[in-house]
C-alpha cells in the first residue's frame, strides 16, 4: 500500500474515535453539566489505564516494534497521581475502584504488553496522541468550570511539559508509526486493536454515564 500506516490507522479508527469523543458522559462533562466529582471519577479511571501502559514500558524499551514509542516525556501516571492528590487528598488510593470496563481495558493493555508489542503500540497511540491533542480541550474546560489553576494541580495530566513543540512531536510520532517493522497483515491487526482500544474507551464512558446520569 502507498498510504502511510499512520494515515491508515487514523482513517480506519475515525468512527470509533468520534463515538468516544461524543459520548453522553463526555458531552455532559465538557458542557459543564456535571460536577467536579464526575471529573475526578474519570481521572481515577485514566490512572488505571496509564498504570497498565507505563508499568509495562520498561520491559518494552528494547523491543524493535514498541521500543521507539516508549518516551519519558509522555509518561502520565505521576501527573495523574498529583491530580488525584489534589482532587481526593493524600489518601486517594483508599477505596479506589476501577469500573468493570476500565478493568477490562487495563487488562487488555497488560496482555498486549506481555504477548504482542504491536497491540501495545495500538493502545499507546490511541491514549497518548489522543490526550496530547483532544485532551487540551478537557483541560481548558476543567480550568474554566472548576477553577483549577491554569496547567496546575487538577489538570497536570493534560500538561506535557516535556513536549515543547506538540505539532513537531506528533509529526515525529506519525513517522514512527509509518516505520513500524510489520507486514500488511500485522498492520491490519494493529489497526483492529486500535479500534478495540477506542471501543474500550467508549465502554468506560458509558459506565461513567451510568454513574453520573443527568436528572430529567
Amino acid at each position: 500500500m502507498d498510504t502511510p500506516f499512520s494515515t491508515q490507522i487514523r482513517v480506519a479508527s475515525h468512527e470509533q474515535h468520534t463515538e468516544a469523543e461524543t459520548s453522553t458522559f463526555m458531552s455532559d462533562l465538557l458542557g459543564g453539566k456535571l460536577g467536579v466529582d464526575a471529573y475526578t471519577r474519570y481521572t481515577e479511571q485514566l490512572w488505571f489505564v496509564y498504570k497498565a501502559l507505563e508499568d509495562a514500558a520498561g520491559s518494552l524499551r528494547d523491543d524493535p516494534v514498541a521500543g521507539p514509542f516508549i518516551q519519558d516525556e509522555l509518561m502520565r501516571a505521576g501527573e495523574l497521581e498529583r491530580d488525584l492528590t489534589h482532587l481526593r487528598g493524600a489518601g486517594w488510593r483508599e477505596g479506589l475502584v476501577a469500573l468493570p470496563a476500565t478493568a477490562a481495558y487495563a487488562a487488555r493493555v497488560t496482555e498486549c504488553a506481555r504477548t504482542w508489542p504491536g497491540g501495545y503500540v495500538a493502545h499507546h497511540y490511541t491514549r497518548y496522541l489522543g490526550d496530547l491533542s483532544g485532551g487540551q480541550i478537557i483541560r481548558d474546560k476543567a480550568e474554566k468550570t472548576w477553577g483549577f489553576d491554569r496547567k496546575g494541580d487538577g489538570v497536570r495530566f493534560y500538561v506535557f511539559d516535556g513536549v515543547t513543540n506538540p505539532a513537531a512531536f506528533k509529526r515525529h510520532y506519525r513517522e514512527l508509526l509509518d516505520a513500524v517493522p510489520a507486514d500488511e497483515l500485522e498492520k491490519k491487526r494493529i489497526i483492529d486493536e486500535c479500534k478495540r482500544a477506542f471501543d474500550f474507551n467508549g465502554a468506560v464512558f458509558r459506565e461513567l454515564g451510568g454513574e453520573f446520569p443527568l436528572s430529567a
